[in-house]
């Protein structure tokens, strides 16, 4: 029975690391929009050292245009452009002390979609004060994925006409962690899996003491 506690309790912690890592990725929501809209997205930057984050870096997917940028008290924005004066990259770099271990910023941005349905890639760069930085460039099976927005067919004028307003309306803060976002919702399904996974576990305990 000792042995059984201990390899639950194991799969215990294990399950709330699992949980813990995932959440601290760089993300960008939403997760699905639709082709030629004007789309609101937020990237949502977490901390994952013992460190503070200075800076965030995010470059413009293939055939998206970014449009504009809600201002965040504390932080400064910057912008790479291309000769016809599209935006490849920007930037959102702390003029304080920036985000700390425990917290989260989120930075809001309006951006055109593709004209055809596609996947885009958010490839974005996190730079931390010792100046160390946390490449989210790979795929959805590495340690440090970029976030995949779906672009798929839909009517892009109730889109942007909806998003215009959902600009004016979002206030951006840094919060601690922990903090439930409602444009998060799929930053839960590390934790869904958990409580699965965890429920599963009881179930084999239980049935092999009921066998001894």
């Amino acid at each position: 029975m000792k042995k059984m506690s201990k390899m639950f309790l194991l799969t215990v912690l294990g399950l709330f690391l699992f949980s813990s890592t995932a959440s601290a990725h760089v993300t960008v929501v939403p997760k699905s929009s639709t082709t030629g809209a004007w789309e609101t997205y937020t990237v949502k930057v977490p901390v994952e050292k013992e460190i503070p984050t200075t800076k965030i870096t995010l470059k413009a997917p293939e055939g998206v245009e970014i449009m504009s940028y809600q201002p965040v008290p504390g932080w400064k924005y910057s912008a790479e452009k291309d000769a016809k004066g599209k935006v490849k990259s920007f930037s959102f770099e702390s003029t304080g002390e920036g985000i700390l271990q425990g917290q989260f910023q989120s930075f809001t941005f309006v951006a055109k979609n593709p004209d055809n349905a596609t996947q885009v890639a958010w490839d974005a760069y996190q730079y931390y004060k010792d100046g160390s930085i946390v490449e989210w460039t790979g795929d959805e099976n590495s340690k440090s994925p970029h976030s995949i927005t779906d672009i798929v067919a839909g009517a892009s004028e109730d889109h942007h006409q909806d998003n215009q307003a959902k600009t004016g309306d979002t206030k951006k803060e840094t919060v601690k962690a922990g903090t439930v976002s409602t444009n998060e919702s799929s930053n839960s399904l590390p934790l869904i899996l958990s409580i699965v996974s965890l429920i599963l576990s009881l179930v084999a305990v239980f049935l092999a003491a009921r066998k001894k």
